[in-house]
């Protein structure tokens, strides 16, 4: 009788990869026996993609074909940059090798079997614009009175239909658990999701969402097609598993349903995204849902050092619901985080300034620092104060503070307060009212010529026409609120105290985070008692930030300010978290919800973890501008031990540079903590001493 002897381990000297040497014991061990079910727990800066990429790699020297692989991402640009690695380790391309995100890869197996679920393989995928307008179409033929009150904007019914059909949910329970403002409105708002869905099946189209939907739909009614991609999807890889939503799950689960060679990376101590319907139920729970899981732990942390992993380590502690995890740093110590209270927002923004600035000398590259906030509305001040003193910086997650439509509103509003004769500030307020087009708003604009204060236009009877009425009296009662207002911080809340709040809770699924950009607007304006000087500060402001974008700086090295949500998997050596308030960071809503407030702690350990040498956290003692609000610093740092940090006490406290004060040349005189007068000359701290400058 012949023998054959069973190999357990593949013989690793027959592969062109030097498997042993490239890799940490942790990776190798994944690389090598990540067969079956497999979680790997993968900690910040652990070096996930390398694993990722050599475990593909290794599957192919074994012998498994390329198209029998199949590698999940979260972006099309982490594949392109796996799929890159792993023809550089092996010198020839993976040709065959399914690879890219979960909607492309929907895209291409929907192309393949859409006739399953009626539709043609041509069928058509409408993009967020094609969406938002398919929509509007909808609530238009269903006659909807969108004028007699407030009703969901259609870019705010796409997300209030996408958050449900992402979570598993009805749209009647998004709208309780997430909208209650327009739960008068469920039934309506039903209706025109049922129109959406039967305009798009009849037109032969899938918005992004259809397409896990639909590949879900054929997996679980089509046992024949199911069986044929399971059995050809030999081995499954999935990137940054705790982003990943129940539909996301569902499909990983039916197509790994024969070989079960599901090897899923992820960090659920980075899960952040449940506003996107993310649930950290899928990696928490992955050990249950497929038997016979192996966890692998990747816990080499090559980006931090190990004060910061400090930091972190202890942060995330204070977490339950999780996978116990300690990072290892590989980096020598360098110092401690520091921690440093100001007296004020503006005190805040002033120290980082100095601090990039200092650095910088000292040969910190500014595109390796980077301010990391909870919400964009923390920035608004930073954002003035790096203007004022002439730093470049490139904003993540969206626009600069003074190019946001919500504050170019405000201040259209506070322009006609000081001039109503400017026609390009009444276009824009006019065009915020429901029943108010460009012609119509050209017409009210001719009858206010010779106007020469508000007072006089809100006494003054107007033609209009029937559909206008309403937009064109709802304009009248923000006007009259401004005409009795003088100083620039009260003009800004009485816009948000009108009917402009009501807009925006319809207009904008994010209405809540713009109305806390235009909270902080009006308390930066409280350092102001001119309204004119406040709208040349503000008009300067975005000037140079025109500048900065399109002119001659434009490719200038910059620092970075981002949100933490955007901020996730970048690294930078030198990192500010600033605005570290309670109830600011973590979030006084996060506290009310399920899990909330470990997930605010996990956004903390994401900043934490940005950091490679140098980690800065900021928080203002008095919340406000020139007010004695006293502020609690986060809980987040009052459960850490001090000597995990370095403190730092700020000396003293700058008054806000006006223009009046710029143009006093003369210095301003403050009391330090002992109490002396301390000389400090304003002259040059500015970018901008004149307009005579521009």
């Amino acid at each position: 009788m012949k023998e054959f002897v069973l190999q357990d381990d593949f013989d690793l000297s027959k592969t062109n990869i030097d498997y042993k040497n490239e890799l940490n014991p942790q990776q190798l061990e994944v690389v090598l026996k990540a067969d079956g079910p497999a979680l790997v727990l993968a900690g910040a800066g652990s070096g996930k993609t390398r694993t990722i990429t050599y475990r593909v790699a290794f599957l192919l020297e074994r012998g498994i074909s390329a198209e029998h692989i199949l590698l999940v991402t979260f972006t099309n640009k982490a594949a392109k940059e796996m799929v890159s690695r792993v023809e550089q380790l092996l010198g020839t391309y993976p040709t065959g090798l399914w690879g890219g995100t979960f909607h492309s890869i929907a895209n291409r197996l929907l192309r393949m079997y859409a006739d399953r679920i009626g539709f043609s393989p041509n069928f058509t995928i409408i993009d967020q614009e094609d969406a938002k307008a398919l929509v509007n179409v909808c609530i238009k033929e269903l006659e909807v009175d969108t004028t007699a009150r407030r009703f969901p904007s259609p870019a705010k019914m796409h997300g209030i239909m996408s958050y449900a059909r992402n979570s598993g949910r009805s749209v009647g329970e998004v709208i309780e658990e997430r909208y209650a403002n327009f739960i008068e409105l469920t039934s309506v708002i039903e209706r025109v999701a049922e129109l959406y869905e039967s305009r798009k099946r009849a037109a032969d189209a899938m918005d992004f969402d259809d397409l896990l939907l639909r590949l879900r739909e054929l997996l679980y009614t089509d046992p024949v097609v199911r069986d044929r991609l399971a059995q050809q999807f030999e081995y499954i890889l999935v990137d940054e598993y705790q982003d990943t939503n129940v539909v996301q799950a569902e499909i990983i689960r039916q197509l790994a349903s024969v070989h079960q060679n599901v090897l899923v990376v992820g960090d659920d101590a980075q899960s952040i995204y449940s506003f996107r319907a993310a649930e950290i139920r899928n990696i928490l729970g992955f050990p249950k849902t497929y038997e016979g899981t192996k966890t692998f732990h990747l816990t080499t942390n090559y980006r931090s050092t190990p004060e910061i992993l400090a930091v972190a380590n202890k942060s995330i502690l204070q977490n339950k619901d999780q996978f116990e995890k300690k990072l290892t740093a590989v980096r020598e110590s360098i110092e401690k985080p520091y921690l440093v209270p100001a007296g004020n927002q503006q005190e805040e923004a002033q120290y980082i300034a100095q601090q990039v600035l200092a650095l910088r000398t000292e040969g910190v590259a500014l595109c390796e620092m980077a301010v990391l906030f909870r919400a964009a509305f923390h920035s608004q001040a930073l954002e003035f104060e790096l203007m004022k003193r002439d730093i470049p910086y490139e904003y993540r997650g969206g626009l600069k503070f003074f190019e946001r439509a919500h504050v170019k509103d405000v201040v259209a509003h506070l322009r006609l307060r000081l001039n109503p004769r400017d026609e390009v500030a009444w276009m824009r307020v006019l065009g915020l009212q429901p029943g108010i087009g460009l012609v119509t708003a050209q017409k009210i604009i001719q009858q206010l010529q010779g106007y020469d204060s508000l007072i006089e236009i809100v006494n003054t009877e107007m033609k209009v026409g029937k559909r206008a009425t309403a937009g064109w009296m709802t304009c009248l009662r923000t006007m009259r609120k401004l005409a009795l207002e003088e100083l620039p911080g009260d003009l800004i809340r009485a816009v948000i105290a009108g009917d402009y709040r009501d807009y925006l809770e319809a207009e904008y699924p994010d209405f809540m985070d713009r109305l806390d950009d235009l909270e902080q607007f009006a308390l930066f304006a409280e350092g102001y008692t001119s309204l004119k000087t406040f709208l040349d500060e503000v008009s300067l402001t975005g000037e140079y930030g025109a500048i900065r974008e399109y002119g001659e700086y434009e490719d200038e090295e910059k620092m970075i300010l981002s949100t933490i949500h955007q901020a996730k998997g970048l690294e930078w050596d030198t990192v500010f978290v600033m605005h570290l308030l309670d109830g600011k960071f973590p979030i006084g809503a996060a506290l009310e919800e399920r899990g909330g407030l470990e997930e605010e702690r996990r956004l903390f350990y994401v900043a934490t973890t940005r950091a490679r040498k140098q980690l800065f956290f900021t928080y203002p003692i008095a919340s406000g501008y020139d007010t004695l609000m006293i502020s609690q610093p986060s809980m987040f740092l009052k459960e850490l031990p001090d000597e995990l940090f370095e403190q730092v006490r700020l000396k003293r406290s700058i008054s806000p540079l006006t223009r009046s004060s710029w143009e006093q040349d003369e210095p301003t005189i403050v009391l330090d903590d002992y109490g002396e007068r301390d000389e400090i000359d304003v002259s040059g701290l500015s970018f901008l001493r004149n307009v005579d400058e521009l």
